[in-house]
C-alpha cells in the first residue's frame, strides 16, 4: 500500500485528489503537455511516469491497470499505441517540468509538465575511458601500412613537421636531431655491410 502523502490534499479529500490527477494524466497524455500549478504538476509526474511504465510493458494486464486509473478507453489507446513506443528506449524519466511563473490572479506558481519524447542518444564515453580505446585503434592502422609506405617514398614536407614538432616539444635541438637522423642511417648501412660479411 503506497504511503500516504502528508499535508492537504489537492482539493479535498483523497478521492477527489485521485480523480484531479488520472484527468491530469489524461489531458497529459491526449495533448502531450499541459499547464498547471507546480504542486500539481510535482504530484501528477510519479503517477504519469508509472503508467507510461505500464504501457511500456504493453500487455493486457497492464492495460487493465491503466485502466482502472484513467478510465477513458481512447486516452489508454493513445498512450499504449502512440506515446509508449516514442519512449520505449528510454530508461525513465518520461516527463519535464518547466516553471513558467506566478499566475496573475492569485500568484499561484505555474508550470508546464510535458511528455519527453525525443529520442534517446548515449552519453559519450568520458575523457579517461576513450584515450586507452583510441589509442589502440589508432596503433593498428599504423602497423597495417607499412607496406604501402615502403613503396612510395616520404615526403620532406613529412620530415620538416616532424623535425618542428620535435624541436616544439623540447626534446632535442635541430642539430641534435640531424646528428642523430645522420647516425641512424649510418648504422642502417653498416648493418648489411656485416650481415653480408657473415
Amino acid at each position: 500500500m503506497p504511503k500516504p502523502t502528508k499535508g492537504p490534499r489537492l482539493g479535498g479529500g483523497p478521492a477527489h485528489e485521485r480523480l484531479l490527477l488520472a484527468n491530469l494524466a489524461a489531458a497529459l497524455f491526449t495533448h502531450k503537455s499541459i499547464q498547471t500549478t507546480e504542486t500539481k504538476a510535482k504530484r501528477l509526474r510519479p503517477l504519469a511516469e508509472r503508467l507510461i511504465t505500464f504501457a511500456k510493458r504493453g500487455d493486457l494486464h497492464a492495460r487493465r491497470r491503466v485502466l482502472s486509473v484513467i478510465g477513458d478507453k481512447e486516452v489508454v489507446h493513445i498512450l499504449f499505441t502512440e506515446i509508449a513506443p516514442l519512449v520505449a528506449d528510454r530508461a525513465g524519466g518520461y516527463t519535464r517540468i518547466t516553471k513558467i511563473g506566478n499566475r496573475k490572479g492569485d500568484n499561484a506558481p505555474m508550470a508546464v509538465i510535458e511528455l519527453v519524447l525525443e529520442p534517446v542518444n548515449p552519453k559519450p564515453k568520458s575523457a579517461k575511458k576513450a584515450a586507452p580505446a583510441a589509442a589502440p585503434a589508432e596503433a593498428a592502422p599504423a602497423e597495417e601500412t607499412p607496406a604501402e609506405d615502403a613503396a612510395e617514398a616520404p615526403t620532406p614536407e613529412v620530415e620538416e613537421e616532424s623535425t618542428d614538432a620535435a624541436a616544439d616539444a623540447g626534446a632535442e635541438s635541430p642539430e641534435e636531431g640531424a646528428a642523430a637522423e645522420a647516425a641512424a642511417e649510418d648504422a642502417i648501412v653498416d648493418a648489411p655491410a656485416e650481415d653480408d660479411a657473415k
